[in-house]
């Protein structure tokens, strides 16, 4: 709570003084947009910083079960965008496709809220109901997401337009100004990402006071194992994991004997606060659209532009414009394959890093999603810095096209892979599955200190900010006019292709003999992409000259 307090009272002021000047320069109708973002973000935040856990702690099943489900999901986030995007270019309503999003995702935020729960352990009518809600939100967020980029993108090409009005110079003035503003609509994201991660674990650790327990990340897992062996035909609990039962159930709280009764009460009572959290994602939800609908007036619609740009073309036109239109199609397609292995290696803050810092990290009291908050602080933190420092050398004719900037961020990635393999070996961490497996005084002096998520955390922000709001402004600029919600459909696809396969994180953490291992395969696709996306650039830059 105290970090929550300062979060709220150090850096939201400095980002509002900071956004403020930022902005002057920029489009009218960014801030408004970002808004409306902002409230959908906060409350998807708060179910993903929860949520591979939450199905593990509640249904019993495994990481790697728990790793698919969350990796299915995260895919079908994105994937939905695209068919998202066709909805809106074929029909014309951005806006009302927008709305129709937010109301979807608010329906399924309403289903996981409500706290049922099936009488066994794993497979059950109740996981089924959860992946259902699931996939509304997805769906609903693929008719939100894609098409609200798709109108910031509008915004600064209608901006450049009115500058080219006043000559070259104005124009490429006008031209600067998109990479930042993307990364200004990006730190709007994340500041629900900075609150969200907290919103789930203290309902969650209010609701076990409530009834005189305390939270204990292992204690779930080690309840579901108690209830399976109780079942005809299974096999005991061994020695160690009994005695670990027994101690963490003391910490937190319980001193009768460990029975069925105990372990279910436990996981009902630890479960049922992050449900509740998710009402809080129902209510972003519809801040979200109320903030939508009174802005929605000042927000240019991209069917209007294109209709009246359709006109102008001949046949003549069409057919010399046809390579060009290829050309910068080529390039979208050679970037998207870049961005399929950065968001593989990326998103492992809700996978392998999750996990990570619920079984290896020494955090005390601090739940493991907590953690899960440095990574849109870091964002919210550096994005001003960044884009001083790519300002500056602007300003001085030296500027980094975005291709370039998304090659470099690709190797800060790989740093941050390359800085957890060294910890791992020289802690000589085993694989997640046996270190499950040992007693706990073993474990807590095998246990790492939080600075090093903070580091890797560090890095990996430095990444996404070099890559996730400049891929999005790399997108606006080579989309063809008529295309540009498939184009950003296309963009969060490439997303979700590489969201699909993050659970191979979990897995490799759990299986792999050490754990070094797990961090070199994905330093090596960061690395791999780094250098592919280096022999691209000069190509690149010149399509989107």
């Amino acid at each position: 709570m105290l970090i929550l307090m300062a979060i709220l009272v150090v850096v939201i002021p400095f980002l509002v003084f900071y956004i403020r000047k930022a902005t002057k320069e920029h489009p009218k109708g960014l801030i408004s947009a970002a808004l409306s973002n902002m409230g959908e973000r906060f409350g998807y935040y708060i179910m993903n910083a929860v949520l591979l856990l939450f199905i593990c702690s509640k249904f019993g099943i495994s990481d790697d079960a728990a790793g698919w489900i969350y990796a299915v999901f995260y895919f079908l986030i994105y994937v939905l965008s695209l068919p998202g995007g066709i909805i809106a270019d074929r029909t014309q309503k951005y806006k009302g496709t927008i709305i129709t999003g937010l109301l979807v995702m608010a329906l399924g935020y309403g289903i996981l809220s409500i706290p049922v729960f099936a009488e066994t352990t794993g497979f059950s009518w109740v996981l089924v109901l959860t992946c259902v809600a699931l996939f509304i939100i997805a769906f609903g967020n693929g008719l939100f997401k894609g098409n609200l980029q798709a109108i910031v993108g509008q915004m600064y090409d209608n901006f450049e337009a009115e500058a080219a009005k006043k000559g070259p110079e104005e124009l490429a003035k006008a031209k600067e100004k998109r990479d930042s503003g993307f990364q200004i609509f990006y730190v709007f994201i994340n500041i629900g990402g900075v609150i969200a991660p907290f919103i789930a674990p203290l309902l969650r650790s209010f609701w076990l006071k409530m009834h005189d327990l305390a939270y204990n990340s292992d204690l779930p897992r080690l309840c579901h194992d108690f209830i399976n062996s109780t079942k005809e035909g299974a096999a005991p609990m061994t020695e160690t994991a009994m005695e670990n039962l027994t101690s963490l159930a003391a910490n937190a709280g319980y001193t009768g004997t460990i029975d069925a009764a105990f372990c279910n009460n436990y996981l009902e009572i630890f479960n049922t606060g992050v449900h509740f959290s998710f009402i809080a994602s129902v209510v972003a939800m519809l801040i979200s659209l109320t903030i939508f609908l009174c802005v929605k007036g000042k927000l240019p619609n991209p069917a209007k532009k294109e209709k009246k740009a359709e006109v102008q073309y001949t046949a003549e036109e069409k057919a010399a414009n046809a390579k060009e239109i290829k050309q910068r199609l080529y390039a979208l397609f050679a970037v998207l394959g870049v961005a399929v292995f950065f968001w593989f290696s990326f998103h492992q803050n809700g996978q392998s890093l999750s996990v990570f810092a619920r079984d290896f990290v020494s955090t005390g009291s601090i739940p493991p999603e907590i953690w899960q908050c440095i990574n849109p602080l870091f964002v919210i933190i550096l994005t001003p810095i960044i884009m001083y420092i790519f300002g500056a050398l602007a300003r001085k004719g030296k500027e980094v096209s975005t291709p370039r900037k998304i090659a470099l961020g690709m190797l800060i990635a790989a740093c941050a892979y390359i800085f957890l393999m060294v910890i791992a070996m020289v802690q000589s961490y085993p694989s997640g599955a046996e270190f499950k497996g040992l007693a706990e005084s073993m474990k807590e002096a095998m246990k790492c200190s939080p600075l090093v998520l903070i580091a890797t955390y560090f890095f990996l922000t430095v990444a996404e900010l070099f890559i996730s709001p400049l891929g999005l402004s790399f997108v606006s600029k080579i989309a063809p006019r008529h295309l540009q919600g498939i184009c950003q459909g296309l963009w969060l696809t490439a997303t979700a292709i590489g969201n699909l396969f993050i659970a191979i994180g979990v897995t490799m953490l759990n299986t792999f003999p050490q754990q070094w291992m797990c961090w070199a395969v994905f330093a090596g696709f960061c690395l791999i992409s780094m250098g592919v996306m280096l022999g691209m650039v000069k190509w690149l830059e010149k399509v989107t000259a």
